[in-house]
């Protein structure tokens, strides 16, 4: 049953995730196919696969790439959301951002210019017809 439970879990990203801990700095891209918490600080570009959450004391200094992102700290520099971006109340965004979905709490804080893009979906339904 060991066995089954790592080959199950290899094959999706169900309950695998990283995450980056207050108190950790990284200077440089940062890479990952599955979930992404970050509670440090990260100087440079970030692409997740899956979804990343921004936690209240995370800050970011450089563009996002994500499936899905739920921003609670700060992010200095472009996201680009291919499903689901959320801005939380303590969320504060310095930078452009690109996403079908955009749910923004209020007391959050964005500087940029927002756009709203086709989700993988509805791209795939327009080109069917």
């Amino acid at each position: 049953m060991i066995g089954n439970k790592q080959k199950n879990e290899e094959q999706t990203s169900n309950g695998l995730h990283n995450t980056l801990s207050a108190g950790t700095t990284i200077k440089g891209n940062i890479s990952t196919d599955t979930d992404f918490r970050l509670d440090g600080i990260v100087e440079g570009d970030i692409h997740c696969k899956a979804k990343i959450v921004v936690g209240p004391k995370g800050s970011i200094k450089g563009n996002i790439v994500s499936n899905n992102a739920e921003i609670h700290g700060n992010v200095t520099g472009s996201i680009q959301v291919t499903t689901k971006l959320v801005l939380k109340a303590t969320a504060k965004i310095q930078g452009d951002i690109s996403a079908p979905n955009i749910e923004i709490e209020p007391n959050a804080i964005f500087n940029g210019k927002c756009t709203m893009t086709a989700s993988t979906a509805e791209k795939d339904s327009i080109q069917q017809k």
